[in-house]
């Protein structure tokens, strides 16, 4: 294709043939795209390496998505889709099997960088990240429609990484109706999801594993679930045999739906309830052991490098008195969803805090 061309330095070519699909803007040599353009990518003798889109803005310069000298087109997106689908399905997700609520598409893992899809049943939720697919929107809604027939379409392209690319919040219906709370199944279990209105794509399909491990572990205790948002992981525990579960989430909404997920999944009143609060307020006065397993899953704390010792201090906060809840031999799971907080961080604020708490911890999972 006679895509503008981006030529780089010598020698940086390497990641490309390793198929890397990042290139930082300090490997080009020279460049005759504009921002949001899809070029091709050259060596510096000119020798071709790969298609991607150019990003003036951000200092991944180039997002490859094929090395072939291809059209990226609706067709092509198409290809991409169904190679993901059927990658899906070898795990199990997908119409007629237990879980029909996934990520369908993962960016960078299904070579299409900048693009999230998950799929709710019939209905599918796009995140586009960067410039060179947003003005490929049309492309990409066309092969969606082609390869899941799905009766609604929706964007909710409001992350704050857009604005790094110059691109405003896109939140709407792309194809179809306004689908409203969207049922769907996860392990055999009953969802719902608001993809309009909800945080991120309306769900967290990304902790499907700790939901299952939480169910793994929940038979005959106690449940405490902060920040529960919609209460997936609240129902994953009564399914695994919790006596009962707490729900607490600053957000009346967001309990609403837990409301709605239990009265789908056939809980009784008596082990299920819901509770208003600041997650920091609440946990403030409390000392004493009252669960067996408590799950806490707060939102990013860490939304950038300057935020980085202040966030491990709340993170430090709300740990540590988390734990002073867990009964002996109780379960604890903690989770972090800051991409500035790594595993190694996190674990030792677990450690730090389990030591002022009084409480020994002992690593069953990391997910």
């Amino acid at each position: 294709m006679n895509y503008p061309i981006i030529k780089l330095k010598p020698g940086k070519e390497a990641s490309s043939h390793y198929r890397h699909p990042w290139i930082f803007s300090g490997a080009i040599a020279s460049s005759e795209a504009q921002h949001g353009d899809l070029v091709q990518l050259v060596d510096s003798t000119g020798l071709f390496l790969a298609v991607g889109t150019y990003s003036a803005e951000s200092s991944i310069a180039v997002r490859l998505l094929d090395w072939k000298n291809v059209e990226i087109n609706s067709v092509w997106f198409a290809n991409q889709f169904r190679l993901a689908q059927i990658r899906r399905e070898l795990l199990g997700y997908g119409p007629g099997t237990p879980t029909t609520g996934y990520r369908v598409i993962f960016g960078e893992s299904d070579e299409v960088p900048g693009l999230i899809v998950d799929r709710f049943a019939d209905v599918l939720v796009i995140q586009i990240a960067t410039a060179g697919l947003d003005a490929l929107r049309s492309e990409i809604v066309s092969a969606l429609q082609e390869v899941f027939s799905p009766r609604a379409i929706v964007e909710r392209s409001d992350m704050a990484v857009r604005s790094e690319e110059k691109l405003e919040s896109a939140v709407g219906v792309l194809f179809g109706d306004d689908p409203g709370l969207v049922e769907f199944t996860e392990n055999g279990l009953k969802f719902v999801a608001d993809v309009l209105k909800g945080q991120k794509t309306g769900f967290f399909c990304d902790q499907k594993d700790l939901r299952q491990a939480a169910r793994d572990l929940s038979a005959g205790r106690q449940a405490l679930n902060l920040f529960s948002y919609s209460g997936s992981a609240g129902i994953a525990a009564i399914a695994g045999g919790a006596i009962s579960v707490l729900n607490v989430d600053a957000s009346d909404s967001a309990l609403l739906l837990c409301q709605r997920q239990a009265e789908l999944n056939g809980i009784a009143d008596d082990k299920w309830s819901n509770q208003t609060a600041d997650i920091f307020e609440w946990l403030s006065p409390k000392q004493d052991p009252q669960f067996d397993l408590v799950m806490i899953d707060p939102p990013a704390l860490i939304k950038s490098k300057r935020d980085i010792e202040q966030g491990k201090k709340g993170y430090h906060f709300l740990n540590r008195a988390a734990l002073r809840l867990v009964k002996d031999g109780g379960i604890f799971v903690s989770s972090s969803c800051s991409h500035f907080l790594t595993e190694d961080d996190l674990a030792f604020i677990l450690r730090r805090a389990s030591i002022q708490a009084n409480v020994k911890l002992q690593v069953l999972k990391v997910i």
